[in-house]
């Protein structure tokens, strides 16, 4: 009588040990789909954030190479107002000049 109810408790106890894999190897199954859907969401995110920041990188260069461009014409304009500047009182009496000797010249 022990025996057949011990035979009946490992019975049972197996029972629910196989109960408890069964259900622990379906979560773990679960849980496996859905961290490899969360690494699928989460590698397509990286990557659309690695285009954007490589196409922000490209944009980056493109305007730092206009505003040096635009820096260079800058500083062309300032060296041609500077010329004009220091020359021209020189260039004021050469032009007062050249009207005074074209009205001599037409006199």
């Amino acid at each position: 009588a022990d025996l057949d109810k011990e035979i009946q408790e490992m019975t049972v106890d197996e029972k629910d040990s196989q109960a408890e894999y069964e259900a622990f190897t379906a979560d773990s199954a679960a849980k496996r789909t859905t961290d490899s859907k969360s690494i699928a969401e989460k590698e397509g995110v990286k990557a659309d954030l690695e285009a954007a920041v490589q196409k922000m990188g490209a944009e980056k260069k493109a305007t730092s190479a206009e505003a040096m461009a635009a820096a260079e014409y800058i500083h062309s304009l300032h060296s041609d107002c500077d010329w004009l500047l220091a020359n021209f009182e020189a260039r004021k009496a050469a032009r007062t000049g050249e009207v005074s000797s074209l009205k001599n010249a037409k006199a």
